[in-house]
């Protein structure tokens, strides 16, 4: 006996973007990013003082941007907030000092 799979069941689902390899473009005048690892990306002031980090994070509605700080005491780092533009997660992280 043999069965046929409908052509709906053969659909295939469509993988997500990968995540951005290339620092995203920042609008905000003085800051600097410096890659730090896959998807992640130091944020330096004006003076080169690291002031915390940008992440790529996705999501089903598409990538956001995770403003992270480190934290001396745990030395660990902490999640600030998820935006969607990069800008916005730049700023969390020059407005929360």
């Amino acid at each position: 006996m043999t069965t046929t799979i409908p052509a709906a069941a053969t659909t295939t689902r469509r993988l997500p973007d990968p995540l951005p390899r290339v620092a995203p473009p920042i609008g905000v005048p003085g800051i600097r990013l410096v890659p730090a690892g896959s998807s992640l990306w130091r944020v330096l002031d004006r003076s080169g003082r690291a002031i915390g980090h940008l992440q790529a994070v996705l999501k089903t509605e598409g990538v956001a941007w995770r403003a992270r700080r480190f934290h001396r005491l745990t030395r660990d780092l902490r999640d600030l907030g998820d935006f969607w533009s990069p800008d916005d997660a730049v700023d969390c992280l020059r407005f929360a000092r």
